[in-house]
């Protein structure tokens, strides 16, 4: 491999300078994505009271079977006039408070109910469909982790145990910047040698997905002053995403332009395909990533790398990349110098995930891309990985 390093060796260097962002108090409302700098534990016991999982009727389990009196009927959110008496019941909606003196609800489906009376034909056992309270939580226990980042269940945790804010650490600012004095703005007119600038989208895309906030500099041409103040202005926040300009052509100049303005090398090319002239560097506590120019190669770089970094700056646990198992649908072969990452389609065919590499895999191949939804790891060696194989990757969007 020369001087190219691992991928693991590359993300370690990566994740050793990417420490976490202080942290902000944040409505629970609001923090969808964002991840939690201290735990949050809850504020009363959940559920706060004995209620009922159906609706049916309170009654106590040794009144039945029988046929009993019904009382009153309690709504979700009405508690009870008064404790149920011995010999009769009360009418209960799911979720509602069970009343003092009931050790149980009969669902509605189960009884007969005429004219304010109810006739139970099987017993009943204590506490059957009764939500014992604190059954999912107690005050003060713990609900979600530090460290874990918020989706829908977590924040749906948090917000049925009564916490209203969290503390979370700051959203990293990130900076993309794309290179190449031959890019053009979707929609302009292209005149010979000109195409379509595309990383941007999918670079500030990515860093959105990673909870980061994202400013897009226009397109800078190949020229080291263009260079040198559009890298200076990125350089203002947490991280900064450029690309192109980071192999060994004449008109490569991120990595010259950025050491002028300061920008400490920690590496440069990776032994993985596509993206082996990934270059990271640093310039006080702003991470600095230069992935290649080619766009499956930013791709398939910024999930490797840049994600875990965001991740780690908001202080997540486990940042990643976070590698699932398939089986692979055909066979691919090695590439005797570099891991390589393909390009799938992933299915489930009887009960297993299945991962077939689509067709066309160069690195300029963005369209190609669109096609799937996972990366396959196929390891360096010799050989082939036959079909059938167990294979790890890295799921896409």
């Amino acid at each position: 491999m020369g001087d190219l390093l691992s991928i693991e060796e590359a993300l370690r260097l990566v994740l050793e300078r990417a420490r976490p962002l202080p942290s902000e108090r944040v409505p629970v409302a609001e923090a969808a994505g964002r991840v939690l700098a201290e735990p949050a534990a809850a504020s009363v016991d959940l559920p706060p009271f004995d209620s009922s999982a159906m609706d049916g009727f309170a009654v106590r389990a040794a009144d039945t079977p029988g046929e009993l009196p019904v009382r009153f009927r309690i709504a979700a959110g009405q508690p009870s006039p008064r404790p149920l008496e011995a010999g009769e019941a009360m009418g209960i909606a799911t979720g509602a408070a069970v009343p003092p003196g009931a050790d149980a609800v009969v669902p509605v489906e189960y009884v007969a109910d005429h004219d304010n009376r109810v006739a139970i034909e099987q017993p009943v056992q204590p506490g059957a469909s009764v939500r014992p309270r604190g059954g999912d939580a107690r005050s003060g226990d713990p609900v979600v982790a530090a460290g874990e980042r918020l989706g829908p269940a977590q924040l749906g945790a948090l917000a049925a145990a009564g916490v209203a804010e969290v503390s979370c650490a700051r959203r990293p600012r990130a900076a993309v910047l794309t290179t190449g004095s031959e890019l053009r703005s979707p929609g302009d007119q292209l005149e010979p040698g000109q195409i379509y600038e595309a990383n941007g989208v999918v670079l500030a895309a990515q860093l959105v997905s990673a909870g980061a906030e994202v400013e897009r500099l226009p397109a800078v041409a190949d020229e080291p002053g263009a260079h040198r103040d559009a890298l200076e202005r990125a350089l203002s926040g947490d991280v900064l995403v450029s690309s192109g300009g980071v192999s060994v052509g004449p008109h490569d100049l991120v990595r010259s332009v950025g050491a002028e303005l300061g920008i400490q090398q920690v590496f440069w090319r990776v032994a993985v395909k596509p993206g082996k002239p990934l270059w990271f560097g640093v310039r006080g506590e702003t991470l600095v990533f230069g992935v290649p120019g080619n766009p499956v190669s930013a791709l398939v770089s910024f999930e490797l790398f840049v994600r875990p970094a965001v991740l780690a700056l908001q202080g997540a646990t486990e940042p990643g990349p976070r590698f699932g198992l398939g089986t692979l649908a055909r066979a691919v072969r090695r590439n005797d110098a570099r891991d390589e990452l393909l390009r799938a389609r992933s299915s489930v065919e009887d009960g297993e995930l299945v991962l077939r590499p689509v067709t066309g895999q160069e690195s300029h191949m963005i369209v190609r891309a669109a096609e799937a939804d996972a990366l396959v790891l196929v390891p360096r060696g010799d050989g082939e990985i036959s079909a059938g194989e167990r294979v790890r990757y890295l799921p896409l969007g």
